[in-house]
């Protein structure tokens, strides 16, 4: 696999001051690529202390209060640490099935375990639960029910029937790295109205709104000139509100950098 570094450098104009980040590779030869193409090596791990997270989520309902954008008609909460079991709404059909979780430790570390749909519950204490996706099926190829991913009776993550992966969009950084934002997105389904707000709550802190967009019969995309930077331990999530009960849904994207 080839291998790549980074540097940087700051750049000077009459007007404005920016930084252009350069990708090379083992050899020293510098990539003429632009736009997200220059991010390639980093999707495909090959840049030391970088990588990408992309998180979508969907909402069948969006609420008339700011909530969560997630498979549940709920607001997300986040308990503390522990086991997880993995529970199907058919377990005629789902019972056996296999799902991979993805989240953080007790410390903040990334975990990821494969649990057992009607099985023992995770030999991992999981703080944060950000995604999960079924590994293996009993009929039809995917999940037939709704898997329910439980910390004691709390859902911290669910797969829609048929879906085959969580939709949530909300994160933690991780313990030891720092989150760069890069995009967002969300949209409405037809000729409705919808605000969606982004969260970050710092570690022992507060939840407070990064971005504020509104939309109607359409979609809002907003790229970062200059991304967001949060620390680690830090939550982000999207909430949206709606007084037409639409549906909709959100995505954002992070560069992931080891401190």
């Amino acid at each position: 696999m080839a291998q790549y570094s980074v540097s940087r450098q700051a750049k000077f104009g009459s007007d404005n001051i920016h930084e252009v980040v350069m990708i090379a590779d083992k050899d020293g030869n510098i990539l003429n690529t632009a736009g997200s193409a220059s991010n390639i090596p980093i999707a495909g791990g090959e840049v030391t202390g970088y990588s990408h997270i992309n998180k979508f989520g969907y909402r069948d309902v969006i609420a008339g209060s700011y909530q969560t954008i997630w498979d549940k008609a709920a607001d997300y909460t986040y308990v503390a640490a522990g086991p997880l079991l993995v529970t199907s709404s058919n377990t005629a059909d789902d019972n056996g099935g296999t799902v991979e979780v993805q989240g953080l430790d007790e410390n903040y570390l990334l975990v990821t375990e494969v649990l057992t749909i009607g099985g023992a519950a995770s030999t991992a204490q999981f703080s944060r639960v950000f995604r999960a996706l079924m590994i293996t099926s009993t009929t039809n190829g995917t999940n037939q029910g709704t898997i329910s991913i439980k910390n004691g009776a709390t859902d911290v993550a669910l797969i829609r029937p048929e879906a085959g992966q969580t939709l949530m969009a909300l994160y933690t950084i991780p313990a030891g790295k720092t989150g760069y934002l890069l995009k967002v997105h969300g949209s409405v389904d037809a000729n409705n109205d919808a605000t969606f707000r982004i969260y970050a709550r710092p570690f022992s802190g507060s939840f407070n709104v990064k971005g504020m967009f509104g939309v109607f019969a359409n979609n809002f995309d907003y790229d970062y000139p200059v991304p967001l930077r949060f620390e680690e331990k830090t939550d982000l999530e999207i909430k949206g509100l709606s007084q037409n009960g639409v549906g909709g849904g959100a995505i954002f994207d992070l560069i992931l950098v080891d401190n």
